[in-house]
């Protein structure tokens, strides 16, 4: 169980949010992510992690994850699933599992955590700017690109939600070219879209946080300028050897 004992804010009354993604749990031996758990309990007073938590999306992988996390972990946790976490197709059971131990798993919704507001979604793919797939031609096609748009209007919903003067989104696949950039050019549609940048344009959001890209860039802008943060663990531990995650300040309490 996440436990209910929270750390103390810092004392300019920041709220200092860790972050990272693709644990991809069952990849790697539990003692892997020892390090991980006690930099953020160092470090963060709340974590927020940006799906892949499994590696295949299996309800043992979650169940597995959840003993460490309940041992490991003294701050709120704040998350979305990833396509790995789909990959089972017991993503209802993964999802139920983390809740159950008191993990915050958005899809859609929204949640407040030390007066800092999250809305989260997995997002999905399609690829960025004018040769992003549109919804021409085969049904199949038409259905892959409604999927993009379905989850971007669920992460409208939940920022639309948000009242806190600081909201962070929270997404699986990028909103932006920018963070993708250095993967295989043939897989760049297939790590994000720009239909997820639009409610990113419409609120006023403090910062965004994804994964997906393990050899993306760390850093990228919305096209009005908010700040896109690549946070795949695999990503951070090859540019930061001696760090595992983010850590962005925000305006917050602990109430």
């Amino acid at each position: 169980m996440v436990s209910a004992m929270e750390p103390d804010a810092n004392p300019n009354g920041t709220i200092r949010i860790a972050a990272l993604a693709d644990l991809h749990f069952g990849r790697h031996a539990a003692e892997y992510y020892q390090p991980v758990f006690a930099e953020v309990n160092a470090r963060a007073d709340v974590l927020v992690v940006c799906g892949d938590l499994t590696d295949h999306g299996r309800l043992d992988e979650a169940q597995g994850l959840v003993r460490i996390v309940g041992q490991a972990l003294r701050v709120p946790v704040v998350a979305v699933l990833g396509n790995h976490d789909y990959e089972a197709g017991e993503e209802a059971a993964v999802a139920r599992t983390f809740r159950d131990a008191g993990v915050h798993v958005l899809d859609g919704d929204s949640v407040e955590v030390h007066g800092v507001g999250f809305a989260g979604v997995k997002g999905f793919c399609g690829g960025f700017g004018p040769r992003a797939l549109g919804p021409w031609g085969e049904v199949t096609i038409k259905a892959f690109v409604q999927e993009t748009i379905s989850e971007t209007l669920k992460l409208e919903t939940a920022l639309a939600r948000l009242k806190t003067p600081s909201r962070i989104a929270l997404l699986h696949y990028s909103p932006v070219a920018a963070t993708v950039e250095g993967e295989p050019p043939e897989i760049l549609p297939f790590l994000g879209s720009s239909r997820m940048e639009e409610p990113l344009l419409r609120y006023d959001v403090t910062a965004v946080f994804h994964g997906h890209a393990h050899h993306g860039q760390p850093e990228g802008r919305t096209s009005k300028g908010t700040p896109v943060y690549n946070v795949s663990l695999p990503l951070l531990q090859r540019l930061t050897p001696a760090q595992n995650i983010r850590i962005l300040e925000v305006d917050g309490h602990v109430s």
